[in-house]
């Protein structure tokens, strides 16, 4: 099914620019929504392959750019984890309004981490999730892996440089502000909706740990990790394969249908 552009008004004149897939009969109430990662947006190779599985399944489907991301506005400087929170949520009553209040969560990196937090805030919206290398430790580890010299500077100026393959961009200090507010340990402590993750054990950017800590630490049952051993950061050798076994784990939670 041909993919309806939708933009989303927020608060400030801002919006988020993304793309919504309608399902149909007899699961119209059900909708995936992709979350991409840090520097990414909503159209990569992953999100496709998903949409793809939605589309033969006859699901709705819905991908979003957070803002300071691909065409929503914004900037990266102004990036927060409680920004991704407020983006999703104006996605969930986007979705709700057009017949979705059940939503399978499907986020990738920091988009598995935004995700993540969005479940665990509003398990009732959440029929399951679908994580491929979460950031679950996307704060803490950005905080850690500086010096206490780089910290400060970061706070007297407000801007650190980030530079990578993907992105070459300044955050701003309020990021880590927020580190308290989501800690990788809080999160998994009050988990209670079914997940399935994917995760490289050859992954250079986001530890596997992340994913190992979450599954020990987490008292829900219904945790699954699936640790690739040549898998990457992107995952991208195994979308199809992902996308697919989201399908059926999605298909399992919401059961036969009518």
């Amino acid at each position: 099914m041909t993919p309806e552009p939708i933009t989303i008004p927020l608060a400030g004149g801002e919006f988020l620019a993304g793309e919504y897939r309608p399902g149909g009969a007899p699961r119209s109430a059900f909708a995936v929504l992709w979350a991409h990662g840090f520097g990414s947006h909503r159209g990569g190779e992953k999100a496709a392959a998903v949409a793809a599985e939605c589309a033969r399944r006859n699901w709705a489907f819905a991908a979003f750019d957070f803002r300071g991301h691909g065409a929503s506005a914004g900037t990266m400087h102004a990036l927060r984890a409680s920004g991704l929170q407020a983006d999703l949520t104006a996605i969930r009553h986007f979705l709700a309004g057009r017949g979705h209040p059940r939503l399978g969560l499907v986020g990738s990196s920091m988009g598995g981490f935004a995700a993540a937090w969005f479940a665990r805030q509003n398990p009732e919206a959440a029929v399951g999730c679908v994580f491929l290398a979460p950031a679950f430790g996307f704060l803490k580890r950005r905080w850690d892996r500086l010096t206490e010299a780089d910290r400060a500077e970061w706070e007297r100026t407000d801007r650190l440089r980030v530079r990578n393959e993907w992105v070459d961009t300044d955050i701003g200090y309020g990021l880590v502000g927020e580190r308290d507010r989501f800690r990788p340990e809080d999160l998994a402590a009050g988990w209670r909706t079914p997940t399935l993750i994917f995760h490289g054990v050859a992954d250079d950017v986001v530890p596997d740990s992340d994913s190992l800590d979450f599954l020990r630490r987490a008292g829900y049952p219904q945790v699954e990790l699936r640790l690739l051993k040549d898998g990457d950061h992107r995952l991208t050798a195994y979308k199809d394969e992902i996308a697919s076994e989201a399908g059926r784990f999605f298909a399992r939670l919401l059961g036969p249908g009518p």
